[in-house]
C-alpha cells in the first residue's frame, strides 16, 4: 500500500489541488484516490488540473518596488475579462508583495516554490485557477536590485496605478533628480513602450540578430539586380536604417521627430544622465 505522502502527491498531480486539501480529502475518503478526486471536484478544488493546458494569452503586468528591489511580474489568464477583475488584480498584487518581502528571490521558479500560507505559491496559483475558473500562468518575473540606480516606469492600458497591459521600466543614473529628470525618464519610458527597442545601442544588439539581418538585406540587394560591387555600400545604408529602428539611442524620439533619443539625452549632459538598462513587458 502506498504511503500517505505518495497518495497526497498522486492526488495533487491529478487534481492540481493544494497539499492540505488533498490530505484532508484522503482522510475523509479512506485514502481512496478516485473518491478523493470526486470530493475535490465537488468542492471546486480540482478545476486547476483540467484548465492547466488551456491557452492563456491575456492577463496583466504589475510593477512593485521598495528600497531594496524593483520587480516586474506578468501573469497570463485566458480572458481579458478575468484580468480586469479585482480577484485577479488582488492576486497579482499579493504576488508582488511576496517578492518584496522575500527579496532574495531570483526567478519565477523560486517564487513558485516559496512557502505561502499552508502550502506554496504554486498551491496558491492552483487555488486561484479553481476560484477564477481560468488557466493562470506566471509568465515573467524580472527583479532588479536597487543599490545606487534610479528607476522610472510607464504603464499603458492601466487597470490599477501599478498594473496594466504594458509596462516599460527604465534604470538610470543621474547627478540630479529634479522635475526635469523625472519628466525625461517618464517620457523615455513612454518612448520604449511605443517603439519597443531591442537594445540600448548598436554594440548591445544580439550578434545573431545583426548577422541574420545583414544576410537578409544582402540577398534582397543582390536579388534586386544591383551589381555586387556596390552591394556593400547599399548594405551599409540598410543596416544604418535597421539600427535606427531597433536601438533605443538611435531611434527617432516620439515627442520630437527631428531628434534621436541620443540627442535628447545629450541636452541633459549637465546632470550626467545615463541609461543603464531598460525592460519592456507586454501582453
Amino acid at each position: 500500500m502506498s504511503s500517505t505522502t505518495e497518495l497526497i502527491k498522486e492526488l495533487r498531480e491529478k487534481t492540481g489541488a493544494g497539499f492540505l486539501d488533498c490530505k484532508k480529502s484522503l482522510e475523509e475518503n479512506n485514502n481512496d484516490i478516485e473518491k478523493s478526486i470526486e470530493a475535490l471536484r465537488k468542492k471546486g478544488l480540482a478545476k486547476a488540473s483540467k484548465k492547466s493546458d488551456r491557452t492563456a494569452n491575456e492577463g496583466a503586468v504589475g510593477v512593485y518596488y521598495n528600497k531594496e528591489v524593483t520587480a516586474l511580474i506578468k501573469v497570463n489568464s485566458e480572458t481579458d475579462f478575468a484580468a480586469k477583475g479585482d480577484t485577479f488584480l488582488d492576486f497579482l498584487d499579493n504576488l508582488g508583495n511576496l517578492v518584496l518581502e522575500n527579496n532574495d528571490i531570483l526567478d519565477k521558479n523560486q517564487l513558485l516554490k516559496l512557502k505561502y500560507q499552508n502550502g506554496t505559491v504554486q498551491d496558491y496559483f492552483n487555488s486561484m485557477i479553481a476560484k477564477i475558473g481560468e488557466n493562470l500562468i506566471l509568465n515573467d518575473l524580472i527583479i532588479k536590485q536597487n543599490k545606487t540606480s534610479n528607476y522610472s516606469f510607464y504603464i499603458h492600458n492601466s487597470y490599477r496605478a501599478n498594473i496594466g497591459k504594458i509596462i516599460s521600466l527604465l534604470e538610470y543614473s543621474s547627478n540630479e533628480k529634479d522635475t526635469e529628470i523625472e519628466t525625461l525618464t517618464k517620457n523615455l519610458c513612454m518612448h520604449i513602450a511605443a517603439m519597443k527597442p531591442e537594445s540600448i545601442d548598436i554594440n548591445d544588439l544580439d550578434e545573431t540578430l545583426v548577422n541574420n539581418e545583414k544576410k537578409i538585406q544582402k540577398e534582397l540587394i543582390l536579388n534586386s539586380g544591383k551589381p555586387s560591387n556596390i552591394a556593400d555600400k547599399i548594405l551599409e545604408g540598410k543596416m544604418k536604417k535597421f539600427y535606427s529602428e531597433v536601438t533605443l539611442l538611435n531611434q527617432t524620439y516620439i515627442l520630437d521627430q527631428d531628434k534621436t533619443v541620443k540627442n535628447i539625452i545629450e541636452k541633459n549632459s549637465k546632470s550626467n544622465f545615463k541609461i543603464i538598462s531598460f525592460e519592456l513587458i507586454s501582453l
